[in-house]
């Protein structure tokens, strides 16, 4: 069976609201610094950006109070993953359901807003989002809807419903350039970190938010760089996306969600797209 996901938190025997579970954390060990032997450029891949991800969870607590269910939701997906696709290949998940095989997934019959604070974006930040979105929105068939900037700050226990902010929906997917001094979890060789919660609903879990917080002069750096700068920048991007959207990490070089990045992964190989396809094809939430 293709891959191995995380083992998750069991769902509550019965639910009467929405609950937020936490999916667990994909365990992640920043690798040793390499030579300073490296050529210029390769240096500052290796030790600057040398591990690419660390698993953001968003806090667990009791949903209260929600939006009205089925904005948007349509009775089919807005998209499939290609025909054709890899369905083989090493992948996991960031979260799955009580069996523990099946992934906890958005509903891909709706479309997944998001907003970007874009403090602290580098040149051409837009395009290398717009490059990463793209790439995940085809391999899973999952629709994105930009919604524009905002001034929301990146936190853990990000509330899910703000509708004082965004109005009586869910909140949108927060995309925030930031740094370490703001977010800890960015400090040493660590260049983003994403995540999404979920809510309970019928015995199903189904993320309905999420965050993905990218570390904005480090990743400058590398675009500056040239070479094969803007390439890593843009595995960067996609491997948080990827977290987003339910992928875990795997132990395979060859994978773009390896937690190590490398020069010569950059993009989507077929683990990777065989998890996204699984995450692109969950059941749809109209309830939700």
């Amino acid at each position: 069976m293709p891959g191995s996901p995380p083992v998750s938190e069991g769902l509550p025997p019965d639910v009467r609201e929405p609950v937020w579970l936490a999916g667990p954390p994909t365990p992640f060990l920043p690798p040793r610094r390499r030579s300073s032997r490296l050529g210029p450029l390769l240096v500052v891949l290796a030790v600057v950006l040398v591990a690419w991800v660390g698993v953001r969870v968003l806090a667990p607590g009791l949903l209260r109070s929600g939006p009205p269910p089925g904005l948007e939701e349509q009775h089919l997906p807005l998209g499939e993953p290609p025909l054709g696709h890899p369905t083989d290949g090493p992948y996991s998940f960031m979260q799955t359901q009580a069996d523990g095989v099946t992934p906890v997934t958005y509903s891909p019959c709706r479309p997944i807003h998001y907003v970007v604070r874009p403090d602290g974006q580098p040149p051409e930040g837009d395009a290398l989002l717009a490059t990463a979105l793209a790439r995940i929105s085809d391999a899973s068939g999952l629709r994105f809807v930009a919604d524009g900037a905002t001034q929301e700050a990146p936190g853990k226990d990000r509330a899910a419903y703000q509708p004082q902010r965004y109005g009586n929906r869910w909140a949108p997917v927060l995309i925030a350039w930031s740094t370490p001094a703001e977010t800890p979890e960015l400090a040493g060789d660590v260049a983003g970190s994403a995540g999404s919660a979920s809510v309970v609903s019928g015995g199903r879990s189904f993320y309905v938010t999420g965050e993905v917080v990218l570390d904005g002069p480090s990743i400058a750096q590398l675009m500056a760089d040239g070479s094969n700068g803007q390439a890593v920048a843009e595995g960067i991007v996609t491997h948080e996306l990827a977290h987003l959207v339910g992928l875990g990490h795997v132990d395979d070089p060859g994978e773009l969600m390896n937690p190590t990045a490398t020069l010569s992964q950059t993009y989507l190989a077929n683990g990777d797209l065989a998890g996204l396809a699984r995450v692109g094809t969950g059941p749809c939430a109209p309830h939700l």
